[in-house]
């Protein structure tokens, strides 16, 4: 493994990796982790003093990495590619209409290789494990996140190593097996999972691509942040809702907005939208927290829901979830099975969209903060559909009530 690398061989403006939790400094030129002052994730800092100007844009490919000197990878060639990012953004004329909202958008991040959007967090992640030359990856997943490495791992010659739990829908193993994954099947959520990948990593072997454990899938999620200002004509949605689990990209689209404003490319007058974070009631805990039912989500239970990626019980990212909710003047809340299952069938009916039960919990949160007056009818709301809905039929097979018309 390469642990040092030349800081001068790329455009990429990173210059340090910072903990989340006391501030300290570290070199993004060395292989980190988590801190090693708290041991809790690092995030990437650019040299935001320098002049870009949003020209540098035009005519660049419609992917993530046409935003490449705020983006972690040095050289150009460690890139790990499927033409990831750039989604589209929907508007949902017939919801908006029903529901009595002025404008509900949807971007769709189901159009992502390997149908979610961790590809964008794989993506990045991949890339800089093959600059440090890392051999191989390891990843604890409810499902997308898992077949986003294995996709990515084969791209870049690497080995890939899966845990995931055995309730998984069968879609997402099998597409493991054709990248040439190792697959490993846990009794248990994403939780469980982790503990069976520390075990089988024991020795340090593998690259740990856990939520947050390393600094730089949240640099590829973040990205969500940067298309959406770009494709709104450097304008922001009112209120933004997103599913979170592990939480990735909810902070990710945060910290993209504030590094826009720093570099101008935010008109001064825009402001942030407020964010809400989006769970299932099956697994809530960042909303148990967020109305201080619960100090923290330690020792939180949760079980299965038909939205995999929500299975998060524990997530690492707590406490920056918070952070973004606070700072935003955010909220969170939850659906239930059930719910999402009607979502579905509203956004697929009425606007031809099969979305992922993640992407249709947005859905039907947004419909209940409309009614509980959090809001606004005249206000822009953004959902982040995070999945194609495909891959969870045997999730959902036989929950279709609504009848033919």
């Amino acid at each position: 493994m390469n642990t040092t690398l030349n800081s001068t061989t790329t455009k990429s403006l990173i210059s340090f990796l910072e903990c989340s939790s006391c501030g300290k400094h570290y070199t993004a030129f060395e292989f980190q982790r988590l801190s090693a002052c708290c041991q809790m994730p690092l995030l990437a800092g650019y040299d935001l003093g320098e002049s870009l100007n949003k020209e540098i844009l035009h005519n660049r490919p419609g992917t993530m990495w046409r935003y490449r000197e705020l983006l972690p990878v040095l050289q150009k060639e460690n890139i790990v590619s499927l033409g990831e990012g750039f989604t589209p953004i929907l508007s949902l004329h017939a919801l908006a209409g029903r529901y009595n909202f002025k404008e509900v958008l949807l971007k769709d991040e189901g159009q992502n290789p390997t149908g979610s959007f961790k590809a964008r967090g794989l993506s990045m992640a991949i890339s800089k494990a093959r600059e440090f030359g890392v051999e191989g990856c390891i990843i604890p997943t409810a499902g997308n996140a898992g077949v986003a490495l294995a996709a990515y791992c084969a791209r870049a010659g690497m080995r890939a190593v899966v845990v995931m739990p055995r309730h998984t829908p069968e879609a997402f193993r099998e597409e493991c097996y054709w990248y040439g994954a190792e697959v490993h099947l846990v009794d248990g959520l994403i939780n469980d999972c982790a503990a069976k990948a520390g075990e089988l990593n024991a020795d340090g072997s593998l690259l740990d691509v856990s939520t947050l454990k390393e600094p730089y899938r949240l640099e590829g999620k973040k990205t969500m942040g940067y298309e959406i200002a770009e494709q709104l004509d450097w304008q922001l949605p009112d209120v933004i809702l997103y599913p979170a689990g592990g939480g990735t990209g909810l902070i990710g689209i945060w910290k993209a907005f504030h590094e826009l404003k720093a570099i101008g490319w935010l008109p001064p007058e825009v402001r942030l939208p407020r964010m809400v974070a989006v769970q299932a009631e099956n697994c809530m805990p960042l909303v148990e927290t967020f109305f201080g039912r619960q100090q923290n989500a330690r020792h939180y239970v949760g079980k299965p829901t038909i939205a995999n990626g929500l299975a998060v019980p524990r997530p690492l990212g707590e406490k920056l979830m918070l952070k973004t909710l606070s700072e935003s003047g955010g909220t969170a809340t939850s659906v239930t099975e059930e719910e999402m299952v009607l979502g579905m069938q509203e956004l697929g009916r009425s606007e031809g969209l099969f979305v992922a039960p993640e992407g249709a919990a947005l859905w039907m949160a947004a419909r209940k903060l409309l009614a509980s007056g959090y809001i606004l009818p005249e206000e822009q709301v953004l959902l982040l559909n995070t999945g194609s809905g495909q891959k969870y039929m045997e999730n959902v097979k036989g929950k279709y009530k609504v009848k033919n018309e």
